[in-house]
């Protein structure tokens, strides 16, 4: 922005840079918010408006420019998204102009945004799910088919809002493409704007870059951990992936394991609970183990509320 300095400069000569600033004082002086801001503090003057003139054109020039804001990205003001705001007190007769720089609306909103965004993480998750917003009624009225399992969601997070983080959490089972990646997106926002931490994961993708960390086992560990204390944690498409017993039984096991009955975990799939666990029991090295199957479903199912999404496929649809 600039400064009144550089604009009483820029005007014709012919005049003192003291007649100027004179001249600028009067025009100031007419301007409705001076006669707002000496009507809140009575004890100023035109004498302490004119030692602080810069303070008082800045204060003016910064709420014309936020009364047409052309947007943060292009923020006049001295600081972006920020404004000038004056204040007056009088002490053993003196009386002082301050000024101070205020967050306007707009990157208030801003920061708020990014502080939701930095508390969920996502692993092969398309980003643009978690980005999105999405209202509750929305949320209802896309597909009445799924209202069921919708408002299942909703008083989850609204028990969450209330009541704090619960260790039960959710498995959202039914067939390809009826939102249940969507859903949970939807909570995790949500429930990230009351401060809670989350981490979305593709089960798919995620089992096959694991394998490639067993060489990295400080990236492992730190992955691990990371699964294990976030506030929410969710498997998405779980029961797709191509499971090894290493997996199932020291990143999995270790991860629910720890989490049960201390933070709570969620799904999406398309198999049911009975299903899954057949998933769990066969792997492409050592085939069925049906006992190492049922002890991962230990960890699960008596920690979800089941949720049967159905509905219509929306996947390619526009």
């Amino acid at each position: 922005m600039e400064s009144l300095g550089e604009l009483l400069k820029s005007w014709p000569s012919g005049q003192s840079f003291t007649e100027k600033a004179e001249r600028k004082l009067t025009e100031l002086m007419r301007d409705p918010l001076i006669g707002k801001l000496l009507d809140k503090y009575p004890d100023l003057d035109e004498d302490v408006l004119r030692l602080n003139l810069n303070r008082v054109y800045q204060y003016v020039t910064e709420y014309r420019n936020c009364s047409n804001c052309p947007g943060l990205d292009r923020c006049p003001n001295d600081y972006e998204g920020h404004y000038t705001l004056l204040s007056s007190e009088t002490a053993n007769g003196l009386t002082q102009l301050h000024d101070r720089k205020v967050s306007c609306k707009k990157f208030i909103a801003r920061q708020t945004e990014e502080a939701i965004r930095s508390r969920i993480r996502s692993f092969y998750v398309d980003d643009a799910a978690l980005r999105r917003g999405y209202s509750s009624d929305e949320i209802l009225t896309s597909d009445l088919e799924r209202a069921k399992a919708v408002g299942q969601v909703l008083r989850y997070i609204d028990r969450t809002r209330e009541g704090g983080l619960q260790e039960e959490g959710m498995y959202l089972a039914g067939r390809f493409g009826t939102g249940k990646t969507f859903l949970m997106c939807y909570l995790l926002q949500e429930l990230a704007k009351a401060g809670y931490s989350g981490v979305i994961v593709y089960m798919p993708d995620f089992v096959e870059d694991l394998k490639s960390l067993m060489h990295e086992p400080a990236k492992l560990k730190e992955t691990v951990e990371m699964m294990k204390e976030t506030d929410l944690l969710i498997f998405d498409d779980i029961g797709a992936e191509n499971l090894n017993p290493w997996v199932r039984d020291h990143v999995l096991g270790a991860i629910l394991n720890y989490r049960m009955e201390r933070k709570p975990t969620f799904y999406t799939s398309n198999y049911d609970l009975d299903a899954l666990e057949r998933h769990f029991s066969f792997t492409s090295k050592d085939g069925d183990e049906l006992h190492k199957g049922q002890r991962l479903m230990d960890r699960v199912r008596p920690y979800v509320e089941v949720v049967m999404v159905t509905g219509e496929n929306k996947r390619g649809r526009k």
